[in-house]
């Protein structure tokens, strides 16, 4: 099966789909690396939209829809590259001090599979929010903030919730673990930049 069709299948059936990472040939992995690109992509676009640099960017007169758009995109895509290179090596690395055979490569295809709910918010959650608030969304003090904007804020994070399953499942599936061991690695590997996260907020 082509993996631009069997790549949306993780949010159905994840076992499935996380196990065919095992087959690492290079005809394979190359098949995959496109589709699995495209999903991340997505998902940071969806989740850089969340954050307060882009709620404020109409704050400034000077700034319009499509500029935030654009911004968007490019901002999305760069969190995308950043995600997939340091959090598919931390997850590496987590892996490997719990015994994991699993290549660089697999770590990082396993974090682009379990970004498709975040993915599919783009395309979901993100156009009926848009269509209920408008540039409102991206302005201090407009008519999202309040009590819809905290219904939409917990809808988000059950889709981040979603992502944060799937990893744990596709570690699972991809090494053959158990579950400790699998969230082990996951919490092992999400603790550095937790940290970091940490620090800087001090």
């Amino acid at each position: 099966m082509s993996w631009w069709k069997r790549a949306p299948l993780v949010l159905l059936v994840p076992r499935h789909v996380f196990v065919a990472l095992r087959d690492e040939s290079v005809e394979d992995a190359e098949e995959r690396q496109e589709p699995l690109a495209a999903l991340i992509a997505l998902a940071g676009i969806s989740v850089v939209l969340v954050s307060p640099a882009f709620r404020q960017m109409m704050n400034n007169g000077g700034v319009d829809l499509i500029l935030v758009i654009v911004l968007a995109f490019i901002a999305g895509v760069l969190y995308a590259v950043a995600t997939t290179w340091l959090g598919g090596g931390l997850l590496f690395g987590a892996a490997r001090r719990l015994g994991g055979l699993g290549s660089y490569r697999r770590a990082r295809e396993t974090i682009e599979l379990a970004s498709a709910p975040l993915a599919l918010a783009l395309v979901t959650f993100w156009p009926v929010r848009f269509a209920i608030y408008g540039s409102d969304l991206f302005r201090t003090g407009g008519d999202d903030y309040g009590r819809g904007d905290g219904i939409f804020g917990g809808i988000f994070l059950g889709f981040v919730a979603w992502s944060v399953i799937l990893l744990l499942l596709g570690v699972r599936a991809t090494h053959g673990w158990g579950w400790g061991r699998s969230a082990a690695a996951v919490v092992l590997a999400a603790a550095f930049p937790v940290l970091v996260v940490a620090a800087t907020s001090l």
